[in-house]
């Protein structure tokens, strides 16, 4: 079944190249029988902060270590990985395609502890709650598509527990507002 996620994402990341509609494909991921979607949006930000470091408290607030600002169309979808499946394993599958494709590049990745508290990349990032899992098994990726400035696709992995693991993706196309 994995062999699947990465069918289709390997799909995903060609039309990324070819300049196709990349929301298709998040889509799609919602037919993936081991993902069961718990919520999805779409917006038009302006100045979008996008996190190129760990969370980190300063001063009593909680912020980046470093980031980005970015204005376009964000994409979130949010999912529980279910059957038996892990959420690192949907990952990995996901890195293994992104760092295979021509055109991608990642621009911050960490993992566990070193991303910082799961709470706030849950609540205050992400913004959603049930994405909250222990330090330990977070991990967090960003990847520049098209040339690092045209598509940011970012990817956060969690779990609570065995049964209780969660993917989240977000995709901010710069300068659309359709």
């Amino acid at each position: 079944m994995m062999r699947v996620m990465l069918s289709a994402l390997m799909f995903f990341v060609s039309n990324f190249s070819q300049g196709q509609n990349p929301n298709e494909f998040l889509e799609r991921l919602n037919d993936y029988p081991h993902a069961q979607l718990l919520d999805n949006s779409r917006e038009t930000v302006i100045d979008y902060e996008i996190g190129l470091g760990a969370m980190q408290k300063v001063r009593g607030a909680w912020r980046f270590k470093d980031s980005e600002r970015l204005s376009g169309e964000l994409t979130r979808y949010s999912w529980q990985i279910v059957d038996g499946f892990s959420s690192e394993e949907v990952m990995t599958e996901l890195e293994l395609a992104m760092s295979a494709e021509e055109g991608a590049e990642l621009l911050f990745q960490c993992e566990g502890r070193a991303c910082g508290h799961g709470a706030q990349w849950a609540n205050r990032v992400f913004k959603q709650r049930v994405l909250y899992g222990r330090d330990d098994l977070q991990r967090y990726r960003v990847y520049g598509v098209n040339g690092g400035s045209e598509v940011r696709l970012v990817i956060y992995s969690s779990a609570r527990t065995a049964d209780r693991q969660y993917l989240h993706v977000e995709l901010l196309q710069q300068g659309r507002a359709d």
